[in-house]
């Protein structure tokens, strides 16, 4: 764990964004028959478990899910950093169906246009829907904007960054950072 920068989101805190957010999901998307919960590796995946596990514990049945990998969507690949996929874990169509894709942390919007591309290889869904844990404040680099985000905060200056950490047992903290305790 980081031993400098500031505590966005305690445990606690971030269990009642996670009730919050299947509370709003199931009021829109009340059976989820035609919704599908998809996770952006490597961060979202947590998140995303998470909130699946929320609401098939409040609507009593299993949900659409799916795990997804864009590196290979990505903009920027063979620009510098390594990005080495993993495969995404996805057993359905996308097909006309309502597509929410889940991360820990909006910042540029450039993963959420790739796994936007991503998600199309799988089949034209519906609707896609965008829900992130954390919304940095920033001047985006795409028109890219959450539909639910849990905590937003201002992170204008470039010097610091998020940090979402899962722990084994499902525990999280987020934190907020100076580049130079970046690890």
């Amino acid at each position: 764990m980081p031993n400098k920068g500031k505590i966005l989101l305690s445990l606690d805190h971030t269990k009642l964004i996670l009730k919050r957010f299947a509370l709003e999901l199931i009021e829109k998307h009340q059976s989820f028959d035609e919704t599908a919960i998809i996770g952006l590796q490597p961060r979202g995946i947590e998140l995303a478990n998470a909130l699946r596990l929320e609401i098939e514990n409040l609507i009593g049945r299993s949900i659409k899910f799916g795990e997804l990998d864009h590196t290979f969507f990505r903009d920027d690949i063979g620009r510098g950093e390594i990005h080495i996929p993993k495969p995404s874990k996805i057993n359905f169509s996308t097909e006309s169906l309502n597509i929410i894709i889940v991360d820990d942390v909006l910042f540029t919007g450039r993963s959420v246009r790739s796994a936007i591309d991503a998600v199309m290889s799988f089949g034209r869904p519906k609707r896609i829907e965008l829900l992130v844990l954390v919304e940095r404040l920033f001047e985006r680099e795409l028109p890219i904007k959450p539909d639910y985000y849990g905590v937003l905060v201002d992170s204008r200056n470039t010097n610091n960054y998020v940090r979402v950490e899962w722990e084994a047992s499902n525990e999280v903290q987020v934190w907020l950072l100076e580049n130079k305790d970046h690890e």
